[in-house]
């Protein structure tokens, strides 16, 4: 798999452990920066780099990496088509891609280690969408919120 990573100013302290974890794994990475502190990278910037990597193509899935992880998750949700989570535990960062068809992974390097930050990215990789019925319906209501529109109003499950 294609997997584009990006990392703030302060989101690039994880980033040799997560370049080599996805080495180790297997995966091609798409290394979009930054790899020094300074200057300051803002993480919006970061978040649109990356979006626009898997949206046109160029990756698969993404690896978003700031100090906490909120803003990272906070700019690419912004992004039509991208659904990025913040994920401290290895269960949302599985279930996040088999039920909500995550797309990137939003990581906070002060928040997490790097064993922790190995074993989401792991969990995340791993993982496959479900898709149909009810996760289907709500990804839809989800797409509809991006468009602007109410998507269908049924409460099933």
């Amino acid at each position: 798999m294609k997997v584009a990573v990006a990392f703030d100013h302060r989101g690039m302290k994880l980033r040799e452990r997560v370049l080599e974890d996805l080495e180790s794994l297997g995966h091609e990475a798409v290394d979009l920066g930054t790899d020094k502190p300074e200057p300051r990278i803002d993480y919006p910037d970061k978040a649109l780099e990356l979006g626009e990597t898997i949206l046109s193509g160029g990756a698969d899935r993404g690896v978003l990496i700031c100090g906490s992880g909120v803003g990272a998750s906070v700019a690419a949700s912004k992004i039509p088509g991208i659904r990025a989570a913040i994920c401290h535990d290895v269960y949302s960062a599985h279930q996040g891609v088999e039920h909500d068809d995550m797309n990137v992974l939003c990581l906070g390097s002060e928040v997490v280690g790097e064993e922790l930050a190995a074993d989401l990215i792991k969990a995340f990789l791993a993982a496959e969408y479900i898709g149909g019925g009810r996760y289907a319906r709500r990804l839809e209501k989800v797409a509809g919120i991006e468009r602007g529109i109410n998507g269908p109003s049924e409460e099933s499950g």
